[in-house]
């Protein structure tokens, strides 16, 4: 009952994927509903800047991400990277740290904060946060209530790498990934594992196929309780939709395996 379905692609036309490094410059258009962007990256590889476009749960300026995707031809504004799969990493020169920190990304730190706690930590700025951060109390014109702040937003910043991470990592896309994280934020990962197939029924747009999909990835049982539930459900949705009322058992059972 209930064989897991695949959703690959069979075109053989489909742009391969490859990896993009580089800085967020700017951002041109960020959706807080979808996490639907557009940005502007600056590449080792590329004198210009590179337009980006993807679901991102959260993007500043300043940060540097490793970016899996294709490259497409958009007929208005030319071409652009589709970003399939991304992940942040740690800026390594004081002017990339300074401009990650003075980003907005972290709250309580601006440009001008930013370059004071730098000035003071130098490249052991970011382990200094990780780490130590009630160190931050001896930068000039940051007391404790900024601390405070500051370490929130920091463990903040935290979980939403950690659940992109083991989403993308168990095949969720960037976009469905962004809805899991808006739905249940800090608990994705509890809800994911325990019960993939809650997602079908919180998250619009993520049916019982796709949550199917990411239980199989996630390596749930095919015979879970949880699976058959859905499944039945997936079914009689679909009835409903036809404008049946019920369906007798017999039948229901019949579409269901």
């Amino acid at each position: 009952m209930f064989n897991y379905q695949t959703n690959t692609p069979s075109d053989s036309s489909v742009a391969p994927q490859v990896s993009l490094t580089g800085v967020v410059e700017r951002i041109t258009f960020h959706s807080e509903e979808s996490g639907y962007t557009v940005a502007r990256l600056q590449s080792p590889r590329a004198r210009e800047l590179t337009t980006i476009v993807g679901n991102f749960a959260n993007i500043q300026a300043g940060q540097t991400l490793q970016l899996q995707g294709t490259w497409k031809e958009h007929l208005q504004y030319g071409q652009q990277f589709q970003v399939i799969k991304y992940s942040e990493t740690k800026p390594a020169t004081l002017t990339g740290i300074e401009k990650y920190l003075g980003s907005g990304l972290i709250k309580g730190v601006g440009p001008v904060t930013a370059k004071r706690i730098v000035a003071h930590f130098a490249l052991d700025t970011l382990e200094i946060i990780e780490q130590n951060s009630d160190r931050l109390i001896e930068v000039p014109g940051i007391g404790k209530k900024r601390v405070k702040m500051i370490q929130r937003a920091w463990v903040e910043q935290k979980a939403i790498k950690e659940v992109m991470l083991f989403l993308q990592t168990h095949g969720v896309s960037t976009t469905y990934a962004v809805k899991i994280f808006k739905q249940y934020g800090e608990k994705s990962i509890d809800i994911v594992t325990n019960n993939p197939y809650q997602l079908s029924e919180d998250i619009f747009g993520i049916g019982f196929i796709t949550a199917d999909t990411i239980a199989r990835n996630l390596g749930v049982d095919p015979a879970s309780t949880f699976r058959y539930r859905a499944g039945i459900k997936h079914v009689l949705g679909e009835a409903a939709e036809d404008g049946h009322c019920f369906l007798p058992q017999p039948e229901l059972l019949t579409a269901a395996t």
